[in-house]
């Protein structure tokens, strides 16, 4: 009984039902953070701009990850791969774009490859040396989206946004310009090269400027541009002419551009109108004349120093201008002459005269006066050399009054004009004539003669030396022991004269022997050195031959006055009494 008591005090067994397990709060961090991860990626998707696809020809400096896309020195996007295309020619580079300039990616939007550039224009891109290179972008104006581009290959000068406007200028080659050559008005930088490009038909380059503001409220629809490229020389008939816009203008070309004072002025020109390119600024500034008329003159001579443009003057006076430079054959005598085509300007000649004159030339039959000017007056056509220094050559309408006579044909479109050869022409025909003549003289027979003669020279010069010498040392003594004789007789009859003591025509007749002796030893020293002078009109031969005539007109002047003191011995102290006739 106990032992079953016992039992029953024992605690028993209740069977519970089994409960759910608790979950550990361990988990729940797992849990948020997978939460995060999937609100942060869903975020990413939904503010994740497009993804775009730009191709260039080379990847310079383009690496996945590092190289940035940039509008306006602002990142909006990266590039996520470089990769070449399936040709292997190219490089396509994807570039995620951002939510915030999804609206920029549309049709004509426009990339390239922003690096450093040093063109003789200027340098570019210099901040990517130390950034990198960076993929550029121009916005477009379309609406319709778009996901793949072909990248420029040279950076577009002029970006959207910028104030001005772009024209079309045409040329006929694209001379030094370049992208980005400058554009001048007055000499101040207005704007810049954009583009160029070979026109549809090659015959021209076609060339793309934007003019920046306000220089674009200056391009009138009269506005003439013209290459103002290098330093410009021209040599034309008024000498050497030199100009140039800047010094980088003269290194990498440029434009310039003006309105005239003749063209239309205050009228601008709309976007994109085309414009032509005058090689320089004088055939820019051009006036056109409408009432030009045309004449054609046949030159028989070179026209060498004429060129195209060369002025043409009437009494030194501008009338003109040469248009053509050509020559004409003449089928029947198979002779080539040259052909030159003119242009006249009659008013600008009008507008020189007085006002009465100008109004009656303005009523005269122009055909009528100018063929009387060529057949009464010999109006001509003449080349003259407009610089001695540049060598080119105008033509001078003066008159010839000598010039044959011509008529003028009418019915000829152009009309003819008649010329005269230059003056330059006839002088070289006449120097050529002498050089042909001096070319057949017989240099060598004439040198042959001339030394021969020189040697036949050399030798009488060494006769006459020696001559000289004989004669020095052998009839110069005698000589002078005569003339010592005459001169002493002369002073004793002198004496005798004066002392009175002459008295007798004996004492003059011995003294007139005296006088003889003296002059036959002379006479016989003349003939003895006769022999050894070199000639009848040698130099010390003609000096003795003229002493001994002055000794015998003394002898015969004494023999005279000794005769009349014979007749009249009272004369020694009366004088000579006065003949009567």
């Amino acid at each position: 009984m106990h032992e079953s008591a016992d039992r029953d005090d024992l605690p028993q067994a209740t069977l519970v039902p089994r409960s759910r397990a608790r979950v550990s709060v361990v988990w729940l961090i797992p849990l948020l953070a997978a939460v995060v991860a999937i609100g942060i990626a869903v975020h990413h998707v939904l503010n994740q701009g497009p993804s775009i696809t730009i191709v260039f020809k080379a990847g310079s400096g383009i690496e996945a990850g590092k190289t940035f896309v940039k509008y306006k020195d602002v990142s909006i996007g990266q590039v996520t791969a470089v990769r070449l295309s399936p040709d292997y020619t190219k490089v396509e580079v994807t570039a995620r774009i951002a939510k915030t300039a999804a609206g920029l990616m549309v049709e004509d939007a426009r990339f390239w490859i922003v690096e450093p550039r040093v063109t003789l224009s200027g340098i570019t891109g210099l901040g990517t040396l130390l950034s990198g290179n960076y993929i550029g972008f121009e916005a477009g104006a379309s609406t319709r989206a778009r996901r793949q581009y072909t990248g420029l290959e040279i950076a577009p000068v002029i970006t959207g946004g910028q104030p001005g406007r772009q024209f079309r200028l045409k040329a006929e080659n694209l001379s030094s310009l370049g992208i980005g050559s400058p554009v001048y008005y007055r000499r101040l930088q207005a704007g810049q090269v954009i583009a160029y490009t070979l026109a549809a038909d090659g015959k021209a380059v076609e060339l793309t400027i934007f003019v920046n503001a306000p220089y674009d409220q200056y391009v009138d629809r009269g506005a003439r541009f013209w290459n103002a490229s290098g330093i410009d020389v021209s040599m034309g008939a008024a000498g050497v002419e030199i100009r140039t816009e800047s010094l980088a203008a003269m290194v990498a070309g440029g434009i310039a551009f003006e309105t005239p004072g003749f063209a239309v002025q205050g009228v601008n020109a709309d976007a994109d109108t085309t414009f032509t390119l005058f090689g320089d600024r004088s055939m820019a500034m051009k006036e056109p004349n409408p009432s030009a008329v045309r004449y054609v003159i046949h030159f028989d001579e070179t026209l060498r120093g004429l060129s195209v443009g060369a002025p043409v003057t009437l009494l030194g006076l501008p009338a003109g201008e040469v248009r053509a430079i050509g020559l004409d054959v003449d089928p029947k005598t198979a002779y080539v002459r040259g052909r030159v085509e003119i242009v006249t300007f009659p008013e600008r000649l009008i507008a020189r005269l007085s006002p009465t004159q100008a109004a009656l030339a303005r009523n005269t039959d122009r055909h009528a006066l100018l063929q009387r000017l060529v057949e009464e007056r010999g109006l001509r056509a003449q080349l003259r050399s407009g610089s001695l220094l540049t060598g080119q050559l105008f033509v001078a309408l003066d008159y010839f009054e000598d010039a044959p006579k011509v008529k003028m044909n009418w019915n000829q479109d152009p009309p003819v004009l008649p010329a005269v050869p230059a003056t330059v022409t006839e002088l070289e025909g006449r120097i050529t004539g002498i050089l042909a003549k001096l070319d057949k003289l017989p240099y060598e027979a004439i040198g042959a003669d001339a030394t021969r003669a020189l040697a036949s020279l050399d030798t009488t010069l060494r006769d006459a030396s020696a001559t000289l010498k004989r004669v020095d040392a052998d009839v110069t003594p005698e000589l002078k022991t005569a003339l010592e004789d005459i001169r002493r007789v002369l002073a004793t009859a002198d004496g005798l004269l004066k002392n009175g003591v002459t008295t007798t025509l004996a004492g003059f007749e011995t003294t007139l022997e005296d006088l003889r002796r003296p002059l036959a030893t002379a006479d016989t020293v003349l003939k003895s050195a006769n022999g050894t002078l070199v000639g009848r009109n040698a130099p010390l031969q003609h000096d003795l031959r003229d002493t001994l005539q002055e000794v015998s007109l003394a002898a015969r002047s004494l023999r005279v006055f000794i005769d009349y003191l014979d007749r009249h011995p009272e004369a020694l102290i009366r004088g000579k009494t006065e003949v009567k006739p």
